[in-house]
């Protein structure tokens, strides 16, 4: 299974995202659900590296890990991390709901 973890500020601006284990719906390279959480993730660090103001980390260590994490932002770019957060969620979801034993989100909100 994946885990996927998603964490906010109170505000809905997105902080970090997690992706860890295996979906195992079907065998390596072959598994669709695993290349969904990967393109949505990649497509999230993607536009966060291309957007001016916002710093983040990316780790990628391992195979069947995918993070990152937002380390700083200007207050113009709050809603471009809470649209973000947004993407993620639904997409997430959206996943979630389609394959529950195969992906399971888990949304923590920070102060």
């Amino acid at each position: 299974m994946t885990t996927l973890t998603l964490v906010c500020g109170k505000n809905g601006a997105l902080r970090s995202c997690k992706a860890s284990g295996h979906a195992d719906y079907a065998a390596k390279g072959y598994d669709i659900v695993c290349a969904a959480v990967t393109i949505l993730i990649r497509t999230a660090m993607q536009t966060l590296s291309e957007t001016d103001g916002v710093v983040f980390h990316a780790d990628a260590v391992e195979r069947g890990f995918l993070a990152f994490e937002v380390a700083a932002a200007s207050e113009e770019k709050v809603e471009r991390l809470i649209c973000m957060a947004d993407f993620l969620e639904h997409g997430f979801s959206s996943l979630q709901s389609e394959y529950p034993q195969f992906v399971k989100l888990q949304k923590q909100i920070l102060d």
